[in-house]
């Protein structure tokens, strides 16, 4: 397989992308799961099903709400379109963006749970010692939620490495540009090349068995720390 081949770019796009993705999600999520984890507002439940939405939703529904917002005469469209930024559509800009929304659940979720685990008393304990609120939080919080942010990267890259509906709806299947790994394999299956497909979607499976194994092991690990 040389540098040039439509594998080998598909591959590479999808690394970016499900990096990308990881990284940007880590960031938005983190507050989001805070909030999620100690509020007491009445919107809290409705927050948490906005976000879980994605894991219920046939990703082509997704897709196709996100293909017609982010279109020319979409809100986000005539948006991007009025700040010079031209149609999101069929574009990595756009790949990235429907990666966001529908790996968002698993961003905010393990790490809303992690916050949840660590409950109030610590950040209580480093108020009396007098820590303002946003150091206390990376200094004490962060660090005892870090099993969670691990388990939230693995499980976003590997999400985003897997999906399919919604990049083909945002993206289609651009060489190059918007071809993923899992679009690369529907190429090939469309054109009857199952040798190709083969070895992309045997890749896949073992790249899904590594990430499993590795997230039981995790979670074994943190339990025997916990006791």
């Amino acid at each position: 397989m040389t540098i040039d081949s439509p594998a080998l770019q598909a591959i590479l796009l999808t690394i970016e992308l499900a990096g990308l993705t990881t990284v940007l999600l880590l960031i938005l999520a983190t507050p989001l799961a805070w909030w999620l984890a100690h509020t007491e507002s009445r919107w809290r439940t409705v927050l948490g099903a906005v976000v879980a939405l994605p894991l219920v939703l046939p990703p082509t529904v997704l897709g196709f709400y996100l293909l017609v917002a982010l279109g020319p005469h979409g809100p986000l469209g005539q948006l991007t379109q009025a700040m010079g930024l031209g149609l999101l559509t069929f574009t990595f800009s756009g790949l990235l963006l429907g990666s966001l929304i529908y790996s968002l659940p698993f961003a905010v979720q393990p790490l809303q749970h992690a916050f949840e685990a660590i409950g109030t008393r610590p950040m209580e304990v480093a108020a009396t010692l007098r820590a303002r609120p946003l150091n206390a939080f990376l200094t004490v919080a962060l660090p005892m939620a870090r099993p969670g942010f691990i388990t939230a990267a693995i499980l976003t890259f590997a999400h985003t490495v897997g999906e399919f509906g919604v990049v083909l709806m945002i993206g289609g299947n651009i060489p190059g540009k918007t071809r993923v790994i899992s679009t690369q394999i529907y190429g090939h299956v469309e054109a009857m090349e199952y040798a190709q497909a083969h070895w992309l979607a045997g890749g896949m499976v073992v790249f899904s068995f590594v990430v499993l194994t590795g997230l039981g092991l995790l979670n074994r690990r943190h339990r025997r720390v916990l006791m």
